[in-house]
């Protein structure tokens, strides 16, 4: 079982990487000394196919378990719905001696690991993440928020969860369209860490097409677990994104979260808008430190390859996205600190991005990428 490591100065933990490892919650919730009632929070989609499961799991290692089902979706990460199941919580019977099990996918964990954080000022919980996106990226490193009408994860908290359990094999369940759009945050981890990932991610991209084939599904936890490490080194340098290391995991962010908040939920998918927002950032990677084209074309080819979206939609507005980047937490006295691209691997942060080169580059995401080079 390949397991991740995050040596960081205050909490430690595991990230635990294999196929029906599911199975396992119970053992590692003992091995990590985990007492008291279990409350896995989990959604009314990951519940019918996981829920029973994970339950059984905990049971069998002698935990009592409550229950509580979220509508699946963004609307659930709100503090309304933290309200609700802190309530049912409290009914169950849970005290400060209990902990919390996040099963779903980044909307779970987000919420659940707030929730953690504030139910009797803080108990432990568990990653469980069952989507591309949570497994490799928001599962690991201890952010947790909610949304309030004006934006996304503005209330929240860095806090690091006991351990976490990666399945792989609960993604064969996702819709091929979720499948795609969690593959942005590798694409986003091979840009700004580890180049030689876009090769794999496009041999992948061939596979999706036809279906997954059992050697495919073996070789899913050694690509989980390398993006995993990548996320877990970042956050060892930078865990409360003091020193700036931790800021190049938002490379296609800044315009992709402004997208995202454009349209009505479920139009436009997150890794789908982080890819419209890396081709954003790779102009202006172009344009302020001279990203070398064929770094470029790589990258979006394997977007490209992926099927991931590379113009805007016709419904969405420029300047409606434009307001929503300027209330982004990224923006500080007026400016924005971008994630640029010097090269593969070379992500840097500037403030000299202006909202003008942003209004300039959502024009760009207006048009149809030029014919691209192929990969290196």
């Amino acid at each position: 079982m390949p397991t991740v490591s995050l040596a960081l100065k205050n909490h430690s933990y595991d990230v635990h990487v294999s196929n029906g490892a599911l199975d396992s919650v119970g053992f590692f919730s003992t091995r990590s000394r985990l007492e008291g009632r279990a409350a896995l929070i989990t959604d009314s989609n990951v519940y019918p196919q996981y829920g029973e499961r994970v339950r059984r799991s905990l049971e069998d290692a002698n935990y009592s378990v409550s229950v509580h089902v979220v509508e699946a979706g963004e609307k659930s990460k709100s503090l309304k719905c933290v309200q609700n199941v802190v309530e049912e919580m409290v009914k169950a019977g849970h005290d400060r001696t209990s902990f919390v099990v996040a099963l779903g996918g980044g909307v779970v964990g987000d919420l659940a690991g707030f929730i953690a954080t504030i139910y009797y000022r803080g108990i432990p919980y568990v990653q469980i993440p069952t989507s591309v996106m949570a497994q490799v990226d928001s599962s690991v490193g201890g952010k947790t928020a909610v949304d309030v009408p004006s934006g996304k994860n503005l209330i929240g908290s860095f806090y690091q969860p006991r351990f976490v359990v990666a399945d792989p094999i609960t993604l064969l369940s996702l819709p091929e369209r979720v499948l795609r759009e969690g593959m942005a945050e590798m694409v986003k981890h091979a840009a700004i860490r580890r180049p030689k990932i876009l090769v794999t991610l496009r041999q992948l991209a061939d596979e999706l097409s036809i279906g997954f084939s059992l050697s495919s599904i073996e070789r899913l936890p050694a690509l989980i677990a390398e993006n995993i490490e990548i996320k877990a080194r970042i956050v060892e340098e930078d865990e409360h994104e003091l020193a700036g290391v931790r800021a190049f995991l938002n490379f296609g962010h800044t315009l992709g979260h402004g997208i995202e908040a454009s349209v009505p939920y479920g139009d436009l998918l997150h890794g789908e808008v982080v890819s419209l927002g890396m081709r954003a950032a790779l102009f202006l990677s172009r344009k302020y430190v001279d990203l070398p084209e064929r770094d470029e074309a790589e990258i979006l080819n394997t977007l490209s390859a992926l099927q991931l979206p590379l113009q805007l939609p016709q419904n969405v507005d420029p300047a409606t996205v434009l307001s929503h980047v300027k209330a982004d937490k990224k923006f500080r006295g007026g400016k924005i600190r971008f994630v640029l691209l010097k090269g593969l691997g070379e992500p840097v942060i500037s403030e000299m991005v202006s909202v003008d080169d942003l209004a300039e580059a959502l024009s760009l995401l207006t048009t149809a990428p030029r014919p691209l080079k192929a990969p290196r």
